[in-house]
């Protein structure tokens, strides 16, 4: 069992990392369950695997659950599901402090959040990632939010969990490609600013897809910890600090919109490529070596991950490509920073890249 801190002031809450988790639920989470009754989000696919097992471990303490089920997928982060979402809370009759429970993956986690950051002005909620990427990254950090016509997560809020409970054991059941795309997310943080456990993914990497637990254990609790000393630094975005988690998120996101953000590329995917694209241009541009975007790309083929623009199925003008980018979060003064690296281990934020520039890179990454 390991014990991450989110030191937030008065937001400050722990992320519970233990195998087994899910079947002490009631007790572990009892403090955060104040009448006797939780409400339970989730997806049919999560539903049919976890939320009887959740329900039977909340109904040992005496907790009564509500359960809400919704459709799967990226989808589901829409208004009109925000809608459906926040109107069955209200007829439950939820109250501030009731415990709201996201059972599930990155979707289920920024949509419940984003309801909870709205309804009544703010209610508590509580995450239990189901898959890797949500363990290791989404469930963390307090960012909430739903898609647009324009483009992914423009409409959300921070809002921090009052916990997140972890279970690495739910990650058995969890379908190669996903556990895959979670993996992207693993080793951002070694990219980031850790070439030591960057150096470790590469010797640990095949073993944690194939289930080894000591392996799995390792990963999500270096990566929790990593993400939630930034968060702790920079919760809102307003330094440079928590910048640098969306390292290959520009990129990535750029290509889920070109694939109009449905299962043909899964976020995860779409941010490893984004990564290899992000090393790749640092070299273009002469601020990194481009043998750590080899190498990084080497270890993803070998993982039989995608890689490069052609192995995620991508073909598009690299104009298309960036015209997607115009409507990213982080557009200032129309400057798009962007996460780029000196190194494995050394990304920073660039304000003063070129969109044109990164145009002709991405055609020139299609030849």
């Amino acid at each position: 069992m390991t014990i991450v801190p989110v030191a937030l002031g008065g937001r400050s809450y722990d992320i519970r990392i233990e195998a087994g988790a899910l079947d002490r639920a009631g007790e572990l989470l009892s403090p955060f369950i104040k009448r006797g009754r939780a409400i339970v989000i989730t997806d049919r696919h999560v539903a049919d695997l976890w939320l009887a097992r959740l329900e039977a471990a909340l109904a040992a303490t005496g907790v009564q659950v509500e359960p809400i089920i919704l459709p799967p997928g990226e989808s589901t982060k829409s208004w009109s599901q925000l809608e459906a979402l926040t109107d069955r809370l209200l007829e439950l009759g939820v109250e501030r402090a009731d415990a709201i429970i996201a059972l599930g993956g990155g979707v289920m986690g920024d949509l419940v959040g984003f309801a909870a950051a709205i309804l009544k002005r703010g209610c508590d909620f509580i995450q239990i990632p189901t898959s890797l990427l949500a363990q290791v990254d989404s469930s963390v950090g307090g960012k909430t939010a739903i898609n647009s016509k324009a483009g992914k997560n423009l409409i959300g809020a921070f809002h921090q969990p009052v916990h997140v409970l972890i279970d690495p054991n739910v990650l058995d059941t969890l379908p190669p490609r996903e556990l895959r795309a979670g993996y992207a997310e693993v080793i951002k943080y070694g990219v980031i600013s850790d070439r030591g456990f960057f150096d470790w993914c590469l010797a640990n990497g095949a073993a944690l897809l194939a289930g080894d637990a000591d392996a799995r254990r390792v990963a999500i609790a270096k990566s929790v910890a990593a993400k939630a000393e930034i968060v702790a630094a920079d919760e809102r975005e307003t330094l440079d600090r928590r910048a640098l988690l969306n390292l290959g998120h520009t990129f990535g996101h750029a290509l889920e919109a070109e694939m109009g953000f449905s299962s043909a590329l899964l976020h995860g995917e779409a941010v490893a490529v984004g990564m290899v694209l992000a090393l790749r241009y640092s070299a273009r541009i002469g601020m990194g070596p481009l043998g750590d975007a080899d190498e990084l790309a080497r270890h993803f083929k070998a993982m039989d991950m995608a890689y490069d623009l052609a192995s995620a199925g991508i073909r598009a003008r690299g104009e298309t490509l960036v015209h997607h980018m115009l409507h990213d979060k982080k557009m200032a003064g129309g400057k798009l920073p962007f996460i780029l690296c000196h190194g494995i281990g050394d990304a920073r934020v660039e304000k003063g890249v070129e969109l044109a520039d990164v145009a002709a890179f991405l055609d020139a990454e299609q030849l």
